[in-house]
């Protein structure tokens, strides 16, 4: 869980606001969306593997591109 310390003077809106941007740079929210139902292990693993194709493509299409 992020911490944030509020300094002094300043607004509850700006502290909420840095605690929103320490918890979505964790990934925290992501991760409870993630792990809100039970995913079997086959479909995890081909969840996972389909990730790695789609950033091994981008990455590729970025290098292709700067190539040039």
């Amino acid at each position: 869980m992020p911490k944030i310390v509020a300094k002094d003077g300043e607004s509850f809106n700006v502290t909420l606001k840095k605690f929103k941007k320490a918890c979505e740079r964790s990934g925290l929210l992501s991760d409870i969306k993630k792990n809100k139902f039970y995913e079997k292990p086959n479909i995890k693993r081909r969840r996972k593997i389909k990730e790695a194709k789609r950033k091994r493509i981008k990455l590729l299409r970025k290098r292709h591109r700067y190539n040039r």
